[in-house]
């Protein structure tokens, strides 16, 4: 193995060390916690390290929340051939066994482009495995579209009900409510 290749492989297990301390943190503690002093502490480098692989919290974040599409979109994968139903409710379970991780994909800003070309592959994972269960349902209708206003109505319910401003007991009626009106 070469030097170079040795160099690149300690570069992206350290990289990948402080991403994985970044969600740890947040999970425990929440992203207020997340500062790159406190990521330094835990990774046992120092501040200008982690600045050598991410320009700041928000990168760091960043790196956080396409690595949660990336899983979101395993996830969705897996259950698309159970159909809608499943495909939601594992969308819905995901963004509440994962709240700091939802929050940096969906409710922090991140520099990542959406619904673009230029977006990352998982986000575009995560997009056509929701679109793959909407698909069967989708008729005439732009499966595009209908793909977005699914994931909007699914986005809605997860944030409302764990920010309690829909009570989390109505949540199954709600989520059959939803798939009654996209999957009749």
């Amino acid at each position: 193995m070469s030097i170079q290749a040795r160099r690149e492989r300690e570069r992206a297990e350290r990289e990948r060390l402080i991403i994985t301390a970044a969600r740890e943190l947040a999970e425990t503690e929440g992203w207020d916690a997340v500062t790159t002093r406190r990521l330094a502490e835990q990774v046992e480098y120092s501040q200008p390290v982690l600045y050598s692989h991410f320009k700041g919290k928000d990168a760091i974040m960043t790196a956080v929340a396409v690595e949660g599409f990336a899983d979101l979109a395993a996830e969705l994968r897996a259950a698309v051939p159970s159909g809608l139903a499943a495909t939601a409710a594992v969308y819905l379970s995901f963004a509440e066994r994962r709240p700091a991780l939802y929050d940096a994909m969906f409710s922090h800003a991140v520099d990542l482009q959406f619904a673009t070309p230029a977006a990352p592959a998982a986000l575009h994972a995560g997009f056509d495995a929701i679109a793959d269960a909407i698909r069967p349902h989708a008729a005439d209708d732009d499966l595009g579209l209908l793909t977005e206003t699914f994931w909007a109505a699914l986005h809605g319910l997860a944030t409302l009900t764990r920010s309690a401003r829909l009570p989390r007991e109505a949540q199954n009626a709600r989520l059959a409510l939803l798939l009654n009106r996209f999957a009749p």
